[in-house]
């Protein structure tokens, strides 16, 4: 294509979605971090290479990201990333609706095993994403989903690091699973989907729960519930970029340097200080995934 940017210009002139990235909001002043994003998922027609994103993100006040994995490939892409970048921490695991594919073919023993060679990184600090997901895969498939998030939980406990959590349409699983095989000691609910009660319990289980852009949309009202009940000491802050963009920008590409937006909308709807919910935040953040640098 020989003018992308008069491709995307034609596509939002015609009401088609706006694939551009967002401008850079106002930066926090208390540095905070992403703890979960697909920085290596291309979106948009102004795709952004990872040194970019890393810029993008510094000058908007986020000091570091979590990038998260979801097959064998994009962890290895993961822990490249981490090795190279003192910005970035891994996470590596095998995606829930991924773990029925590679059960058909015969390799989800092999993949797993992957997956807990590369937890053995000093760059990789959480097996994530894993979980379940009943939106997207049948209960033909849910078997697979099963032994896959136990053999993470597993990892997560092995190596002594962090766990994220996908959990999609099977909160009441997600947590009979958690309680019944032991949760990790540091397990973290990302883009927390569930309300106000499955808060209090996960909350109370001393699982952290991490908000993503989705929390500003008008029907998102259960996770504005959840995050009022929410103690202050279990919350984290995500982008999942380059999904789930935070108003005004939904629709469009996400980006860590758009974790202010969310952290601002958050706070307000806290009745907290910016500053006070950055700091807390990324302290939070610091106890999950230990330091970056």
């Amino acid at each position: 294509m020989s003018d992308p940017s008069a491709y995307v210009r034609e596509r939002s002139a015609s009401g088609r979605r706006d694939l551009t990235y967002p401008p850079l909001p106002e930066p926090v002043a208390v540095p905070v971090y992403d703890n979960h994003c697909h920085l290596e998922i291309v979106d948009g027609d102004d795709p952004l290479g990872l040194s970019e994103q890393l810029a993008r993100a510094a000058s908007a006040g986020i000091a570091g990201v979590v990038q998260a994995s979801g097959d064998v490939e994009s962890s290895r892409w993961a822990v490249w990333a981490a090795e190279h970048h003192p910005q970035v921490l891994a996470a590596v695991a095998i995606h829930p609706n991924e773990a029925p594919t590679y059960e058909a073919a015969g390799g989800l023993d092999e993949a797993i095993a992957a997956i807990d060679e590369l937890a053995a990184h000093p760059r990789v600090r959480a097996i994530g994403e894993t979980g379940l997901d009943f939106f997207r895969t049948d209960a033909e498939g849910q078997p697979a989903q099963y032994r896959s998030f136990e053999a993470h939980i597993a990892l997560a406990k092995k190596h002594g690091i962090a766990m994220q959590i996908h959990d999609r349409d099977a909160h009441d699983e997600v947590l009979r699973l958690l309680e019944s095989v032991g949760a990790p000691e540091k397990t973290v609910f990302h883009c927390f989907s569930g309300d106000a009660e499955m808060a209090r319990i996960a909350a109370d289980r001393g699982y952290y729960l991490s908000f993503a852009g989705n929390i500003t949309f008008k029907n998102a009202q259960n996770l504005r519930d959840a995050l009022a009940v929410t103690p202050v000491e279990r919350i984290l802050v995500e982008t999942d970029a380059p999904f789930l963009t935070p108003v005004p920008h939904r629709g469009r590409p996400n980006a860590p340097y758009l974790v202010p937006i969310t952290l601002r909308f958050m706070a307000a709807e806290l009745g907290a200080s910016v500053d006070e919910l950055a700091a807390q935040v990324a302290a939070n953040t610091l106890e999950v995934y230990g330091t970056f640098a």
